[in-house]
């Protein structure tokens, strides 16, 4: 005789089979709304959501590009958006009494420069951190994460009195040097969390082959870790390029100012000019915009990649 266990087996794998009766087990069926319109709604509702996202993400820019091209009165009355004369002269005024042919490419070296420099050392002193063996690895990642929580403006007395002790005060080398070395920090995690998730075989078989630990680093690991070293630029270039308050502290020379210090000029209580200051902010955020759209893809995966991991 077949046991209770073979007997339940075969009901639960032929449950159309009638019973003695001659009628089939009732199976209850619960309603469920259908797969499709439940995820139409979801489909619907994340779209509603970065349509929000994004009307939020590019209203002031909308507002800024429009405020630039309107005239004082339309500008302060608000009563319209879209200006009814583009008045392209704003930026015409907003170059010439704004300074920015010489602010502007002020900003474009401390920028350039800074960033290359950020990204060489942190990309070497990530990659020690993470596949160099050495005693004290972990307090040196310590240390990092201390330098961080201190405010940058802390640091502007003793800063100056260094770059006064190395004669680089008022020079575009000094500021450079403090630029470098506000973004080592930060720059360093991100990039010692790219190296610490590529497999070791890629290091054995480095070795097997005679590469040495520079050449290791130079012709594998660095070209593995692109995305993070885009993220590192994204995210530097847009903090060197907003700097200003230790331009002030630095600088005594007006002609070596970064690009916000041209925006200054039209700031003022007296005479306001708004429509000129929306101008001048326009062409200022132009370069970092541009450069920021080729590079925006690997933001998310650079930091997600590197610095949380």
């Amino acid at each position: 005789m077949a046991s209770r266990t073979e007997l339940a087996a075969e009901r639960a794998v032929k449950p159309h089979v009638r019973s003695a009766k001659g009628t089939a087990p009732r199976v209850k069926v619960r309603n469920r709304r259908p797969v499709s319109a439940t995820r139409g709604a979801e489909r619907a509702l994340l779209y509603a959501l970065l349509a929000v996202a994004t009307f939020t993400a590019l209203f002031p820019v909308f507002w800024l590009l429009t405020g630039s091209l309107q005239t004082p009165q339309e500008l302060y009355r608000g009563t319209t958006i879209w200006p009814k004369s583009l008045q392209w002269g704003n930026f015409a005024k907003a170059w010439h009494d704004g300074n920015l042919s010489t602010y502007l490419p002020n900003s474009l070296l401390y920028t350039s420069v800074s960033v290359a420099g950020i990204l060489v050392v942190s990309s070497m002193a990530g990659y020690a951190l993470a596949r160099i063996e050495f005693r004290g690895r972990g307090f040196v990642t310590f240390l990092i994460l201390m330098v961080m929580i201190v405010p940058a403006p802390a640091s502007f007395i003793a800063q100056y009195k260094l770059m006064i002790e190395f004669g680089l005060t008022n020079s575009r080398a000094g500021y450079i040097l403090l630029l470098i070395t506000a973004g080592i920090p930060i720059s360093t995690l991100i990039m010692r969390g790219f190296f610490t998730n590529l497999p070791k075989e890629l290091e054995e078989a480095a070795a097997l082959d005679g590469c040495s630990a520079l050449g290791t680093f130079w012709r594998i690991f660095l070209p593995l870790a692109r995305p993070g070293l885009i993220a590192v630029a994204v995210i530097q270039a847009l903090a060197a390029w907003n700097e200003y308050l230790l331009a002030l502290v630095l600088f005594d020379d007006d002609s070596l100012m970064p690009v916000q210090r041209g925006l200054t000029n039209f700031m003022s209580a007296e005479t306001p000019e708004q429509h000129i200051l929306l101008a001048a902010t326009t062409i200022s955020v132009v370069p970092i915009i541009v450069f920021y759209a080729f590079a925006q893809r690997h933001i998310i995966k650079g930091i997600g990649s590197g610095a949380f991991k």
